[in-house]
């Protein structure tokens, strides 16, 4: 973990990998869409670290697929419908809640900024009470660009009324610490999250990074 950070007005997270384990949940799609084709079930542990990558990642671990391939799309939204039976049994890392009630108590708002697209990320935050606090939250439609272009966190900057300048940025991929970066912010890396086997989290320019929810706490100087 490094230093602490400057002070900031508001905290800004990535949901999947960063404040939600929703591995499982597509870990679990996949699966449904090998066991309609009569194939083997792959482990948990195989989808983790693409999990980032949503139906891209999954897809490419279950089937071998990647988005060149002619049939993608089909089996994209074969994959978002199996993901949406079981979206909302998603739950939160250990370490998230008690560190956005801390942000609560202490008035320092906090929101999510999100590649999801808002069909899925709406319905799961509104299920999660973890994240009833949220005072801002931007999906992967919500601009013209998602991550990493720097759209999505100037609106969520936008819509606090901060400068970016402002405003930390905590995420679990190198799209988001170059997506706060664009966009000014400080960023911070989570190493709990689902770095993919080729990731090099050192090299992101990443501000701080943290290996579990609550360090963020001490970078921000409320533990």
């Amino acid at each position: 973990m490094n230093t602490v950070l400057p002070p900031v007005k508001a905290v800004l997270f990535d949901l999947d990998g960063t404040l939600l384990d929703s591995a499982p949940e597509l870990a679990a799609a996949a699966n449904r869409m090998l066991s309609h084709r009569c194939l083997s079930e792959r482990p948990i542990a195989d989808y983790r670290p693409y999990a980032g990558s949503g139906a891209r990642g999954m897809l490419r671990v279950a089937l071998d697929m990647a988005p060149d391939h002619p049939e993608y799309e089909a089996h994209k939204d074969e994959f978002l419908h199996a993901y949406e039976v079981v979206l909302l049994n998603t739950k939160a890392f250990m370490g998230v809640p008690p560190v956005l009630d801390r942000l609560g108590m202490t008035g320092l708002p906090w929101g999510i900024v999100t590649n999801k697209v808002e069909r899925l990320a709406l319905p799961l935050i509104e299920a999660t009470p973890a994240l009833a606090g949220a005072c801002v939250v931007v999906c992967g439609d919500t601009t013209p660009h998602a991550k990493p272009h720097p759209a999505p966190l100037l609106e969520a900057a936008r819509r606090l009324r901060l400068s970016p300048t402002e405003c930390v940025y905590v995420g679990d991929d190198e799209r988001d610490i170059v997506a706060g970066r664009a966009a000014g912010m400080h960023t911070v890396a989570a190493l709990y999250g689902y770095l993919g086997p080729q990731a090099q989290p050192h090299t992101w320019g990443a501000n701080a990074d943290i290996l579990c929810p609550l360090d963020l706490l001490v970078m921000l100087g409320l533990n």
